[in-house]
């Protein structure tokens, strides 16, 4: 059995112990000592990473309730050895952690869901509840949890016994056999959890909720925390100042230019459109339509313009028309219409010469394939 130093002081950062084992795997080592201070994998909390030495601990497991520190070097039997945590991620992930709990004890307390998946990523956080909530409700669950930040409550760690468990309510995801050790933050949650937490609210700093998805017939909601929420901050600030900047608007009303910029880009569209539709007419009466079959290759032709200047020129009286658009490099687009000739002969012998895809009906047809235009020409001949 290790002696877990993490359930005795989370903030403890250092330690010094001695290794009882070191194992060879296929990944490099697994190095178990009498006490340690890196809490392994478990209770939705990713591992702590560090160094033993100067030997680095790429994870932690435990298993039997002894604990094993996968490393890149071997340290021998016997050895006392000096254990540094990365702190900085151990204290982000309480950070992560004991928010959660206070967010999954509100939702419980005012709606009664019970928190029934939870994730702990590098990243964010994510909990799961069996039940839906409103964005304005998440809106006041975000309040009340930094509320709960401000008060600095103590988060405490309690080990009942078999008969005071009896008497406790307290949240848990699942049985469990053995000693029960409950996280509690007064007159807010106690759930049954084997993580380290902080010891106050306080120095969780802030709360964001910034997501919430349908997830099977429940709520997603994803959480950041501590300094997490600040760089999402940080990111955002500097996002806005550079909108704010090219908008020449205020930062705070900047989703309001945004929005009338979009209007000004959907007039415009329509405008344009409007033009190209225009020029497109006016194209079309500079084609000659007395050849059998009518061959136009446009290059700067986009969406339904093919189609559009093939519909001009057989209203012009075009028997055949085939429009082409794109360039002999990156390859064409066409579409081939005719209102008294059967079309689907000639699209079909386009895609077997040069490797086309399309079909369509007796009257119009349409598809691409890559070719010289000269070779397309000489196809499109009745």
């Amino acid at each position: 059995m290790t002696e877990k130093l993490y359930y005795t002081d989370s903030h403890i950062k250092e330690f010094d112990a001695s290794v009882t084992a070191c194992l060879r795997t296929e990944k490099g080592y697994q190095v178990v000592l009498d006490r340690t201070a890196f809490f392994p994998e478990g209770g939705g909390q990713y591992a702590d990473t560090g160094m033993l030495g100067n030997v680095r601990v790429l994870d932690v497991q435990e298993k039997d309730d002894v604990i094993y520190h996968d490393t890149d070097k071997p340290l021998p039997v016997g050895e006392s050895v000096h254990g540094v945590l990365d702190w900085e991620k151990r204290f982000e992930s309480m950070q992560q952690h004991t928010g959660e709990h206070i967010v999954s004890g509100l939702v419980h307390g005012k709606f009664g869901y019970n928190n029934v998946g939870f994730h702990l990523g590098s990243d964010y956080c994510t909990m799961d509840f069996d039940g839906s909530v409103t964005k304005e409700e998440l809106r006041e669950i975000e309040t009340l949890a930094n509320r709960v930040v401000c008060q600095n409550l103590d988060v405490e760690v309690v080990y009942p016994t078999k008969e005071e468990i009896k008497s406790l309510d307290y949240r848990s995801k699942i049985e469990i056999e053995g000693q029960v050790r409950i996280v509690n933050i007064p007159g807010v949650d106690s759930c049954a959890c084997c993580a380290p937490h902080v010891k106050r609210t306080g120095e969780i700093g802030q709360i964001k909720l910034v997501d919430m998805v349908n997830y099977k017939g429940g709520e997603r909601i994803t959480m950041l925390a501590g300094s997490r929420a600040l760089a999402d901050y940080m990111v955002k600030e500097e996002n806005a100042k550079r909108i704010s900047a090219l908008l020449c608007a205020k930062e705070n009303e900047i989703a309001d230019a945004v929005e009338h910029l979009k209007e000004e880009q959907a007039s415009l569209k329509g405008q344009i459109a409007g033009l190209k539709r225009k020029l497109l007419s006016c194209r079309a009466k500079e084609i000659d339509v007395s050849e059998e079959i009518v061959t136009v290759f446009e290059s700067e032709l986009s969406g339904n313009e093919p189609r559009e200047l093939m519909n001009l020129l057989l209203e012009r009286g075009a028997r055949v028309c085939a429009v082409f658009a794109g360039t002999e490099k990156e390859g064409y687009r066409y579409v081939i219409g005719s209102p008294v000739i059967d079309v689907r002969p000639l699209c079909k012998k386009l895609n077997e010469t040069f490797q086309g895809r399309g079909g369509g009906k007796p009257g119009m047809v349409q598809g691409s394939l890559t070719g010289r235009e000269e070779e397309i020409r000489d196809i499109c001949v009745m």
